[in-house]
């Protein structure tokens, strides 16, 4: 379960949720563990905005894909 704490476990689980959700191509390349909890609230955002659609457009799963894409670690 997901919940506002900013740790590294959410962080995960948010992206994992992100990866299954968007059905994304590139999911295997997006390990959760590249995420760091200092991008929490980034993260938190992007998964708001991905749970509040049952389907996106191409060009939306590309954004967002990228926006994951700035937040990964080095």
């Amino acid at each position: 379960m997901i919940t506002n704490e900013k740790t590294q476990q959410n962080v995960e689980l948010m992206i994992e949720a992100i990866k299954g959700r968007l059905k994304m191509a590139t999911a295997a390349a997006m390990q959760p563990s590249a995420f760091s909890v200092e991008q929490y609230d980034d993260i938190k955002e992007v998964y708001d905005i991905v749970m509040s659609k049952s389907s996106y457009s191409i060009s939306e799963v590309e954004a967002l894909a990228s926006e994951l894409g700035r937040l990964r670690r080095g």
